[in-house]
């Protein structure tokens, strides 16, 4: 039902994840020039900023990443699929730490190579507990209603 509390938790999700898309990941020094690492790529943090490394397995993550939770509030009388949409939700989470530390590690090459994170970064891992917390109540919910069938 749209009143739940899983709802709640699957918006937090999706507003977490539209907002990783505009917010920067990380900062990046490397041969004495400072870039931004934002989801759609490496940008240079002069006046006219300019993508030099585009990374768009990091874009697309996240915006399919809301839009599953979105579709997840809608199938709320599917209750075992609800689950299964979430845990999946959750193994594209994962991912995502995967898909940045695969793209930090081909820019530590270079070198000089620093960087320091922002609270952008920590977003995943945020999703990943309302991610649990939206299955735990999914399955209260599947587990009520079976109830509530056994007395009929």
């Amino acid at each position: 039902m749209l009143q739940r509390i899983q709802t709640v938790y699957l918006l937090l999700i999706t507003a977490l994840s539209i907002a990783m898309l505009f917010l920067p990941l990380a900062v990046v020094q490397s041969g004495g020039v400072a870039y931004a690492f934002d989801a759609l790529g490496l940008h240079t943090v002069t006046t006219p900023p300019e993508l030099t490394y585009p990374t768009w397995a990091l874009f697309a993550l996240p915006v399919v990443i809301a839009l599953l939770s979105i579709i997840t509030v809608f199938i709320y009388k599917n209750r075992i699929l609800q689950i299964r949409l979430c845990i999946f939700n959750a193994i594209l989470l994962a991912g995502f730490y995967g898909i940045f530390a695969f793209f930090l590690w081909n820019l530590s090459a270079q070198p000089g190579f620093h960087f320091g994170v922002r609270l952008a970064l920590a977003f995943p891992l945020i999703n990943l507990i309302l991610d649990y917390l939206a299955i735990r109540n999914i399955g209260a919910d599947e587990v009520l209603v079976r109830s509530l069938d056994r007395l009929r």
